[in-house]
């Protein structure tokens, strides 16, 4: 029973894949970034508010690294993937986030100095010729010709501000209540999305793009993070980070089935290579080398 909780999260997490690709038809990125984050903030202000002010003797330390923090998970990991969702597909966003565990480990070698490991170099290297496969649809030699296309790079983008974002939680140890911290990065997040918000040509809400931001704003901003939470706590953040190597595989599933989208061998053979390279990224343990330890009489 443990695990529904933090497979529930991976299972709506998935699914806000297929929600960025249809909002790209729908809906201006910058205003579905903002109006995902001011709901959620608008959702979580009656239960956490209150206690924020109350500490807010000790949120005021942090205010600065609360503001980083949100402009790397609210700000550009999620408007990002919506500005890709435009020119590449629910398939490519999902295998593109699976990505997150391996830059993860990758920053923390330099921000956390994590000893590298035969799992990291190995890893690396089968994740990177996985994605070049995918990004090439299997001729690696059509890189070389026409590059590596916009929403690609805005993927992987995407992906490594939320892999710094995880290495700095860790780093800055910011000591406050769960609800406390993911508020006041959203509530930093929606600040910052208020700029570009503003600026859009079409900021209009409709019964075409309402049920997105809903799904955004509720599912996946409040209810996935509330369920992630759980989890770690039931099963360990080793073991519940495990799940999170699904989210490639529930987006597949969920964009083949309601948005039709191909599968074509490359999607397989890409996302397979670059999927276990993460795991062995993230299991394999072996120090990539041994200190020599003399002993003197």
């Amino acid at each position: 029973m443990r695990i529904v909780y933090p497979s529930l999260a991976v299972i709506i997490w998935s699914g806000n894949a297929i929600v960025s690709k249809i909002s790209a038809n729908a809906i201006d990125p910058a205003a579905i970034s903002f109006y995902r984050w001011f709901l959620a903030l608008v959702i979580l202000t009656p239960f956490v508010f209150l206690s924020v002010v109350r500490n807010w003797h000790s949120i005021r330390k942090y205010w600065w690294k609360l503001m980083v923090l949100g402009l790397l998970g609210m700000v550009l990991y999620q408007s990002l993937a919506y500005y890709a969702a435009h020119s590449i597909s629910a398939l490519f966003i999902g295998i593109f986030s699976s990505i997150i565990p391996l830059l993860t480990l990758l920053i923390s070698i330099v921000v956390l100095r994590v000893a590298p490991t035969v799992g990291i170099v190995l890893g690396g290297i089968l994740s990177f010729g996985g994605l070049v496969w995918l990004v090439s649809a299997g001729d690696p030699a059509q890189l070389l010709r026409q590059g590596v296309g916009k929403g690609e790079l805005m993927m992987f983008c995407a992906s490594f501000s939320y892999a710094l974002y995880g290495v700095l939680i860790k780093y800055w140890v910011i000591k406050l209540p769960n609800w406390q911290f993911l508020y006041m990065q959203i509530a930093f997040g929606v600040l910052l999305l208020l700029p570009p918000f503003l600026l859009a040509s079409d900021i209009r809400l409709n019964a075409q793009n309402l049920p997105l931001v809903l799904f955004a704003g509720l599912p996946a901003s409040v209810i996935a993070p509330y369920l992630w939470i759980l989890g770690v706590i039931r099963l360990g953040a080793n073991t519940a980070s495990i799940l999170m190597n699904l989210t490639p595989v529930f987006t597949a599933i969920i964009a083949v089935s309601f948005l039709h989208e191909q599968l074509y061998a490359y999607h397989l053979i890409g996302g397979g290579i670059t999927l276990i390279g993460v795991i062995l990224a993230q299991h394999l343990s072996i120090p990539l080398s041994k200190q020599r330890v003399t002993n003197s009489h």
